[in-house]
């Protein structure tokens, strides 16, 4: 129904003539294109939003994303494209990460080196905002950690610029840091 409907529709010039894309920074075009997998010319009512949308999903960079039909011949795609949270080292591999440990993605990590936190090991991801959390107030502290190791995937160790690992205690984490804080405070 949906082609003969579109095909109908075509007859009468209703054909996708354009694609607007807003909200793209990180996901590859390459990428973009082949989940749109739009053909200029086709008539724009045999298209299927939904499925494109399903496939734009799908794309690691892409968080959500809207996808319209203006009539005559345009379609609209709105992404909302995940923010890298965490470089995240994993099997001696490098992967980004955003907020809710969900990988974003494994090429062009070294772009993001030394502006996000380095986690390592497993469980790492999903456990890396409440940590982040617990250093916040820490500025001095966070400042001199090359990196949050994941033991166990239970607890963290702290690998310190100085080459002093800082070994959290499981559960603990809040009262150590500041305790960390305050005797790093005396120590300046």
């Amino acid at each position: 129904l949906r082609e003969r409907l579109g095909t109908a529709a075509a007859s009468l010039g209703l054909r996708i003539h354009k694609v607007q894309i807003e909200g793209r920074t990180k996901t590859p075009q390459i990428m973009l294109d082949a989940a749109l997998g739009i053909r200029p010319g086709e008539p724009i009512l045999a298209y299927s939003l939904s499925e494109a949308r399903t496939r734009l999903e799908s794309i690691k960079w892409v968080e959500h994303a809207t996808v319209e039909r203006r009539l005559p011949g345009t379609i609209i795609v709105r992404l909302v494209e995940r923010r890298p949270f965490a470089v995240w080292q994993i099997d001696g591999q490098f992967r980004l990460v955003d907020r809710d440990g969900k990988v974003v993605a494994d090429s062009d990590v070294a772009t993001f080196a030394g502006q996000l936190p380095l986690v390592v090991g497993a469980g790492a991801p999903a456990a890396a905002a409440d940590l982040m959390e617990f250093l916040s107030p820490y500025p001095q502290l966070a400042s001199r950690m090359v990196a949050a190791v994941r033991v166990g995937e239970r607890r963290w160790n702290l690998r310190m610029n100085n080459g002093a690992d800082v070994m959290l205690p499981e559960g603990a984490e809040a009262p150590a840091l500041a305790k960390l804080a305050e005797q790093i405070g005396r120590a300046s």
